[in-house]
């Protein structure tokens, strides 16, 4: 078996261990004679397996009682539409920050349904800054604000939330798990797994219970919060395996010593990553203002972009896979989510070092 070192950003790298779990157990799960995606989602091992996989995600996130929590299906861009609808009834009004290409398509569905002030907007500048809470354009009126604290094309993030009347509604697809953070400071935080939850297919939502119950009538009964609270997010049938699987990645996190002790390791895997970046004389660079740079997603450029087919293939020999940048900004990209190692990062950074003698 060859494991290559995996900067996808997603889907993305999964706990080795994880895997080896999901190998050991897929045939006959829990005695059961089935695999667990065999089984009856509303049987009690796998009802009970769903209840132990909220209670350790509760247990990370340190979750208040007055949210709920629900895994539910159609990914992280569902909920562009499902907030608004969910939060109508506070007035037709929502603010949105503009910092990167997710919060530009999660601004273009909630225009469907609410009238949107951008708070912030760093599109002119390619999305490679976050201005400080004193210049958002606040509404006084606003139903809700709507943040993406990590944006995993430009590799921007921000790690802080503006003073604001308005519940705070977060996409943090990108950043749970990864880094300590209080719940109680959000209305709604939502994140779709693939990236440091588990695989794709299942999208975590958490919810104030005050925010929940007054969707609006001509939303799809899916998309409405109370509906999948009343039923344990089984209204219809759910995506069992992916469930199964992030329970498995919540108990692998408690046993690495949960999200504190992660946030430190991908402090340290950051910190190499753009030091070496930042002390190659020019050769590679990061276009993203320093004290907005993401932790979880590092593009990076280098100085001649004619190198870049053959640094990607070179990398590809070399085991170092998925570094290319996303498309509407070209470059590389590496994402260094919970389950990438350190080793990684430093045969990351051997590669890059040995590529820019040689060329």
């Amino acid at each position: 078996m060859n494991r290559v070192h995996n900067f996808s950003a997603g889907p993305a790298a999964l706990p080795a261990a994880v895997l080896q779990q999901v190998q050991q157990e897929l045939l006959e799960w829990q005695g059961q004679g089935a695999s667990v995606m065999e089984v009856s989602h509303r049987g009690k091992p796998f009802v009970e397996a769903a209840a132990n996989a909220e209670q350790d995600l509760r247990d990370l996130l340190a979750i208040p009682d007055n949210y709920k929590v629900l895994f539910l299906q159609g990914g992280a861009t569902s909920q562009f539409s499902a907030i608004p609808l969910n939060l109508l009834h506070r007035g037709g009004k929502a603010d949105y920050a503009l910092t990167g290409h997710w919060g530009k398509k999660a601004i273009a569905d909630a225009k469907r349904f609410v009238d949107v002030n951008i708070v912030c907007d760093t599109s002119e500048e390619g999305f490679k800054s976050v201005p400080q809470a004193s210049d958002w354009s606040l509404s006084e009126d606003a139903a809700y604000l709507h943040v993406t604290p990590n944006e995993t094309i430009a590799g921007v993030e921000f790690d802080w939330l503006p003073a604001c009347d308005a519940p705070i509604c977060a996409d943090l697809s990108s950043t749970i798990l990864s880094r300590e953070i209080n719940v109680a400071d959000y209305g709604i935080i939502y994140a779709g797994a693939q990236k440091n939850i588990g695989p794709a297919g299942i999208t975590i939502v958490i919810v104030r219970d005050d925010l929940v119950g007054q969707c609006s009538p001509a939303a799809p009964r899916l998309f409405d919060y109370s509906v999948m609270a009343e039923s344990d997010s089984m209204s219809n049938t759910p995506p069992t395996f992916a469930w199964y699987l992030a329970g498995l990645v919540f108990k692998w996190l408690k046993s690495e010593g949960g999200v504190a002790a992660m946030e430190a390791k991908n402090i340290a895997k950051a910190e190499k990553l753009y030091g070496f970046i930042d002390e190659s004389d020019g050769y590679y660079s990061n276009p993203v203002t320093a004290n907005s740079r993401s932790r979880m997603n590092v593009p990076f450029l280098l100085h001649n972009s004619d190198l870049d087919a053959e640094f990607l293939a070179q990398a590809e020999r070399a085991s170092l896979h998925a570094l290319k940048g996303h498309r509407s900004v070209g470059g590389m990209r590496a994402s260094i989510y919970n389950a990438v190692d350190m080793s990684s990062v430093d045969a990351l950074i051997e590669f890059m070092r040995t590529f820019k003698s040689q060329n």
